[in-house]
């Protein structure tokens, strides 16, 4: 049994997870060792872990994690993952990114993917041939709406809808269907292109604000919100088993 710990920009997400698949989920704003120590006393069989970090307190929470968990695997560039990266920069890939390309191998297999996170960040990231090539990141939804109302004298704060209208027919409306639809566009665009250029491309949608865009793009998709957490327990298994072969 595996402890997952993915420190975001907006929060943290700590789950459980074993051959049956994710068990339980927890997601909280500011990380709090009692939270820890809850979840390995409910599930006292948890015997490896990782914890990986794209926003702050990652060293904390992999202090709080290590001094518990016997195996405990710290997720950086550095790390061994089963997935060739073919990123040019891999000291600065977001370890969000990498891992949601090894869960989405892990999950659908050895195809064509686009993989789209919307998070903090919207990023479309590409693994073709079984290697993860990059993509690009844009703005995500809640930054969207915060920008029009931090950067304009009269605009009102506004927060994600469920609500689908071909145009605003107020300020918040107006503001609401801008941003949506104007990811919504970005992401249809980068499906036709992809989807042209990669023979039976795979769309993959994830993160916490998916569930907003499943229902607005008409593609055929795949949608799974904790993706990433898949991909870092495969990169723990990953590790864990070449450091017992190597002993």
């Amino acid at each position: 049994m595996n402890l997952i710990a993915d420190i975001g920009n907006t929060l943290t997400k700590i789950a459980v997870i074993d051959q049956t698949g994710i068990i339980a989920v927890r997601r909280v704003e500011t990380f709090d060792e009692r939270l820890l120590d809850g979840l390995l006393a409910e599930y006292p069989l948890i015997d490896k872990a990782i914890v990986a970090s794209t926003g702050i307190g990652g060293d904390r929470v992999y202090g709080a994690v290590a001094a518990r968990v016997g195996y405990s695997l710290r997720f950086t560039s550095d790390t061994a993952v089963p997935l060739e990266n073919g990123y040019g920069t891999p000291q600065t890939l977001g370890t969000d990114r990498l891992a949601a390309a090894v869960g989405a191998r892990e999950l659908y297999g050895d195809r064509n993917m686009l993989i789209v996170d919307f998070g903090t960040a919207v990023t479309y990231d590409l693994v073709i041939g079984g290697v993860f090539l990059g993509g690009n990141i844009s703005l995500g939804l809640r930054g969207r709406l915060r920008a029009l109302y931090e950067y304009t004298a009269g605009l009102p704060l506004c927060e994600p809808t469920d609500e689908l209208l071909p145009f605003g027919n107020s300020t918040r409306t107006a503001i609401e269907q801008g941003a949506m639809s104007g990811i919504t566009y970005e992401t249809e665009g980068y499906i036709s292109e992809f989807g042209r250029k990669y023979d039976d491309l795979c769309i993959i949608f994830t993160g916490g604000d998916a569930k907003y865009f499943v229902k607005r793009i008409k593609n055929t998709i795949f949608a799974n919100c904790d993706l990433t957490v898949y991909g870092l327990n495969r990169i723990l298994e990953y590790n864990a088993t070449k450091e017992n072969e190597e002993y």
